[in-house]
């Protein structure tokens, strides 16, 4: 359970303010809300799902370095608070294939958000998480956690439009990266 919240947190956090979000209102415009979150989920889990097995892997080949792996985990969030406080923009280019994309809505949705998920922050914080945690609850929460954080974007982008304070949600998701990096950054040395 505490794998699944974790999960859920982070990676709600982590998906504030990125080119996904911006991908699944634009998407949102064209298409049945409904397909896009089932694309959005179908995609997110498969991503998710594969992130976890590497960060299983990870987790298992280097188990006799717990703490290092903690301190390196506590490091990528500094990494992931910095890389949201640069900014991710839906380019042009982005939000014209958004906009028109043809096809079954659900499938291609699903495709424009598993490449777009590719390498991306929520991948690598997922692959973080679940070098310490359970897969099953990571994977769960994880996915969780980015559908709800694009389902909210979807639901405050039809009733605000543009007037989202950007640069609090920029700075708030930075913060909490910063958190967990921090507290990760304590476990590994030892001082909690």
């Amino acid at each position: 359970m505490y794998a699944f919240l974790l999960s859920t947190a982070v990676i709600f956090v982590a998906e504030l303010g990125d080119k996904s979000q911006l991908m699944a209102m634009t998407f949102a415009t064209r298409y049945k809300v409904r397909d896009v979150i089932i694309g959005i989920t179908a995609a997110t889990a498969i991503v998710h799902l594969a992130s976890v097995g590497i960060g299983v892997a990870i987790g298992e080949s280097f188990s006799d370095y717990q703490g290092a792996i903690s301190l390196v985990a506590g490091l990528a969030f500094l990494g992931f608070a910095l890389w949201t406080l640069r900014g991710d923009e839906l380019t042009e280019d982005e939000a014209a294939k958004a906009r028109n994309s043809t096809g079954a809505a659900i499938l291609a949705v699903g495709v424009a958000f598993f490449l777009a998920e590719l390498g991306d922050k929520t991948m690598l914080a997922t692959i973080t998480l679940a070098t310490q945690e359970g897969w099953f609850g990571t994977w769960l929460g994880s996915t969780v956690g980015m559908v709800a954080a694009d389902a909210l974007a979807i639901v405050a982008g039809a009733l605000l439009g543009r007037q989202l304070p950007e640069k609090v949600i920029k700075y708030g998701a930075a913060a909490a990266f910063a958190i967990f990096g921090v507290i990760l950054i304590a476990e590994g040395s030892g001082w909690f």
